[in-house]
């Protein structure tokens, strides 16, 4: 299966999550596509080589001696990557998102296609489980979406697929979600938890991916806002990793709770289990 690890806001525990259940499982491959700030490589103690993957993007290029300022390049970009001066033509190439269609429209053929690096992949040369993949977005850069487009060319068709996605419910965290078997909500017992869990929730709904609820930092006596939304909305509640002291030290390390809580690899293996038992019950209502 491909699970994608989702939270609707930062800070949630999404990566713990994560990195706790790809080194739970055997023959497992991680994907860290939270590509603007990925951290996943820490816990699994990812050893990269100097060797990487570059993300090209395309842009257009000017040739202002052919331009002859008649904006239907600039009223054509729905992005405002393009821009006329006075007779001056200008690109944002950071805000461009590669369509093509300014260079379509010209009527002077001032505008050619040009290439430029937005970012890079990188793998885990160890060989230990889990594999490892993470991708870069150069700084400065706006648009993530084709950094994780390509990181999810190197899925493994041979092993659980395990993508650690960008947090909130916007177009990298979508292009994560693509294509996934399940996605895996992680939240807290906050009312924050509860707002951006239901953008997260309203999300994979319209992805029509299956989907089920993990409660990090869990309380008793708070679940209930998480649990009475969970059985509102039919998602079911996998699993709850609570507000512990040790825990949240182990994490501050950057070394993954079932480390040293070794009872916990059970517990993410049964979690596992039960997506497969969800992922077969959507399967089944569809047919």
């Amino acid at each position: 299966m491909i699970i994608t690890v989702l939270s609707g806001k930062g800070g949630t525990g999404k990566t713990t999550v994560a990195t706790n259940l790809a080194l739970s499982l055997a023959n497992t491959q991680l994907l860290d596509a939270d590509v603007e700030e990925p951290n996943s490589a820490i816990f699994i103690n990812a050893e990269f080589s100097d060797r990487s993957e570059a993300v090209i993007k395309t842009n257009p290029v000017i040739e202002q001696s052919k331009c002859i300022a008649c904006r239907q390049c600039v009223e054509f970009c729905q992005y405002n990557a393009l821009a006329l001066l006075g007779k001056q033509l200008l690109v944002f190439p950071e805000i461009c998102h590669s369509c093509g269609g300014c260079i379509m429209v010209c009527p002077t053929a001032a505008l050619t296609e040009g290439e430029r690096e937005i970012g890079r992949i990188r793998a885990d040369q160890s060989n230990r489980n889990p594999e490892f993949w993470q991708g870069e977005l150069n700084i400065g850069e706006e648009t993530a979406v084709p950094v994780i487009v390509q990181l999810k060319q190197h899925r493994a068709e041979d092993k659980t697929v395990i993508i650690d996605a960008q947090p909130g419910s916007s177009c990298p965290t979508i292009a994560a979600a693509l294509d996934s078997d399940f996605c895996l909500l992680v939240t807290e017992p906050t009312p924050f938890g509860l707002n951006d869990l239901k953008m997260a929730v309203e999300m994979v709904k319209e992805l029509g991916i299956p989907a089920g609820i993990i409660i990090n930092r869990s309380e008793e006596e708070y679940d209930y806002l998480i649990a009475e939304y969970a059985q509102s909305e039919g998602l079911a509640l996998l699993l709850k990793i609570p507000f512990d002291r040790e825990i949240a030290f182990l994490y501050s390390k950057g070394i993954p709770f079932t480390e040293n809580q070794p009872e916990w690899r059970a517990k993410f293996r049964q979690l596992y289990a039960n997506i497969e038992g969800v992922v077969q019950n959507a399967a089944d209502n569809r047919n």
